[in-house]
C-alpha cells in the first residue's frame, strides 16, 4: 500500500503563504479528509500529493521516497485524481474508459462499469448523452482503469443535483470499503463523516487538528 508523508510542507504564490509547514501521514487503506474553511489551503494540498503543483519548501515522501524523484506520469497513474466537475474527452463511454489504457477490452471495461455502478450496456453510449452523475463515474471508472493505489478526490460530488450526488458517494463508500487509500476534500462534514475514517483540519494553511473523524471536532460540529 501506498503511504505518503508531509515533512514541514510550504507552499507560497505570489508572496502569499497557502500552505504552512505542513507535516503529517497519510495512512495507506484509508480515507483521510482535508478539511477547514474555504481558502485554508485544502486543495492546494491535495494537488501535492500527484505533482499538480510542487512545495515551495519540505517534502512530500511516497512510500519513503521524495516524490520528485519519481516519473511524473507513472506517479499519476498510481495517484488518480477525481475533480469537481467531470471532464470527457472521448467520444463514447469505452472510448473514454480507454483514455489511459488503450489495449482495455470490452469485458474488463463492463467490469469497471459495474465498479462504479453503471450498466455494462453503457459502452457504447455517446459520452455527450451522459448526465453529469454518469458522466462522474465514467470518469471514476477512467481513472481505476489503470489501477490507481490512491484516489485524490476533490469535491467529487459538488458540482452534482443531490441525486447523482448520492449515487457518487455510495459508489465512492463502496470503493473506500474495499481498503482504497484516498485523500478526500469536502466542505461537508456530513460527507467526510460519511466517507472518511481519518481527517487533517486546516486554518490559514496550517494543520491545526487530525486524528480519527470521530475525534476531530472541526468535523463533529465543536470547533
Amino acid at each position: 500500500m501506498s503511504r505518503f508523508e508531509l515533512r514541514d510542507v510550504t507552499v507560497r504564490r505570489g508572496g502569499h503563504l497557502v500552505v504552512d509547514r505542513v507535516t503529517a501521514t497519510i495512512t495507506p487503506g484509508r480515507c483521510t479528509a482535508l478539511v477547514g474553511p474555504s481558502g485554508a489551503g485544502k486543495s492546494t494540498l491535495l494537488r501535492l500529493f500527484n505533482r499538480l503543483d510542487d512545495p515551495t519548501s519540505g517534502s512530500v515522501l511516497l512510500d519513503g521516497a521524495p516524490i520528485e524523484s519519481l516519473d511524473v506520469l507513472k506517479l499519476r497513474r498510481r495517484v488518480g485524481l477525481v475533480g469537481q466537475r467531470p471532464v470527457l474527452v472521448a467520444a463514447t463511454v469505452l472510448e473514454e474508459l480507454r483514455v489511459g489504457a488503450p489495449s482495455l477490452a470490452p469485458e474488463p471495461a463492463q467490469e469497471l462499469l459495474a465498479r462504479v455502478g453503471l450498466p455494462g450496456s453503457m459502452l457504447e453510449r455517446a459520452s455527450s448523452a451522459l448526465s453529469g452523475g454518469e458522466a462522474q463515474r465514467v470518469c471514476l471508472a477512467r481513472t481505476l482503469a489503470v489501477g490507481p493505489e490512491v484516489l485524490l478526490l476533490d469535491e467529487p460530488t459538488s458540482a452534482l443535483d443531490p441525486v447523482a450526488a448520492a449515487a457518487v458517494e455510495e459508489t465512492l463508500c463502496g470503493l473506500l470499503g474495499d481498503g482504497m487509500t484516498a485523500i478526500l476534500v469536502s466542505h461537508s462534514a456530513e460527507q467526510v463523516r460519511r466517507m472518511a475514517d481519518d481527517a487533517l483540519v486546516l486554518r490559514e494553511g496550517r494543520l491545526v487538528e487530525s486524528g480519527t473523524v470521530a475525534a476531530v471536532g472541526y468535523v463533529n460540529g465543536h470547533d
